[in-house]
């Protein structure tokens, strides 16, 4: 197992590698003058001196391979420069926004896997059954309708409405805990029920075929109880399919997550990728990428790890 995990590492550090190099690449490919690009998106016409002296700013004057090679090493040492709008840090700004959406993910996810799992576990044990058709009814709803439909509607019902919880906003976990949670409890549970219909198909679909396997049937057969063959042979069977869903959505939820905190006002990653794109502001662009699949690939490198030892076929 050493050895596979050790190939894996050395497997997700080229794949950051390669991202790495493609995101340097987007700048140059991409048509146009990024300092003239940048200049004239604020609304004048910029003369040759002012883009000159941007370009030099943003270290467009040097050579090709001693940028690529800058930017490398620059993010080896998680130093992204300073943002082209407010001279702020980039390091800094994504250091202090990453956490928030990090936060929002996690807890929706433990809410998604919480109530996911065990549903679709049950529903799988009685297919045809009423458990069944309301679990399927319910996640094809929620697949049905947009993330920002169902924030909105949660906003109606449980801030406007019955006045339980805050609209939107953020608040320090350090110095306001309360407000804090009170804060998080509307976002976490839209972005629960935006992946809650995959990971409880997939939990259903992954159990079903677990039970028709010859030695469940046999296990059975022998006389075990049905919920001891369940926990040990049927769920840890079914178990890789489901943690490989989760360690999916939780990568596309990086990225995905900026309607989420547009709604309700939480200023997290997604919006602050947003702005920078709306803003040209390429560095921070290129940061904030480079930063969400580095996270999106060792994610996925812990996933494989976490699948070998559920499932040491895996290994081969």
């Amino acid at each position: 197992m050493l050895h596979s995990a050790i190939s894996r590492l050395a497997s997700a550090l080229s794949m950051l590698f390669v991202v790495a190099t493609l995101v340097f690449a987007i700048q140059v490919v991409i048509p146009g003058d990024p300092a003239e690009l940048l200049l004239s998106s604020a609304g004048s016409t910029p003369t040759p001196e002012n883009i000159a002296a941007l370009r030099v700013e943003m270290g467009l004057n040097r050579p090709l391979l001693q940028q690529y090679v800058e930017f490398l090493w620059g993010a080896v040492r998680l130093d992204f420069g300073t943002s082209l709008i407010d001279n702020s840090s980039i390091g800094q700004t994504i250091a202090t926004r990453l956490p928030r959406t990090l936060e929002l993910i996690a807890v929706a996810m433990s809410i998604a896997v919480t109530v996911a799992v065990p549903f679709g576990t049950h529903a799988a044990l009685r297919a045809g059954g009423r458990l069944d058709t309301a679990g399927s009814g319910v996640s094809a709803l929620f697949a049905a309708v947009p993330v920002f439909v169902i924030g909105t509607l949660l906003i109606l019902l449980f801030a406007q409405t019955l006045k339980l919880t805050p609209a939107g906003g953020y608040a320090d976990f350090g110095s306001a805990p309360t407000q804090h949670l009170s804060n998080l409890v509307l976002p976490a549970i839209t972005v629960a029920m935006s992946i809650f219909p995959i990971i409880f198909r997939m939990t259903r679909s992954s159990v079903l075929d677990s039970l028709s396997n010859e030695w469940v049937r046999t296990a059975l057969a022998k006389g075990l109880p049905r919920r001891a063959v369940v926990r040990r042979h049927v769920l840890r069977n079914a178990l890789g399919p489901v943690v490989t869903v989760i360690g999916l959505q939780l990568g596309i939820l990086l990225g995905s997550t900026v309607l989420v905190e547009f709604v309700f006002n939480w200023p997290g990653l997604s919006g602050y990728l947003v702005t920078a794109v709306e803003q040209r502001d390429y560095p921070t662009v290129r940061a904030i990428i480079l930063v969400v699949a580095a996270i999106f690939i060792f994610i996925n490198l812990l996933i494989e790890l976490l699948q070998m030892k559920l499932d040491p076929r895996v290994q081969l």
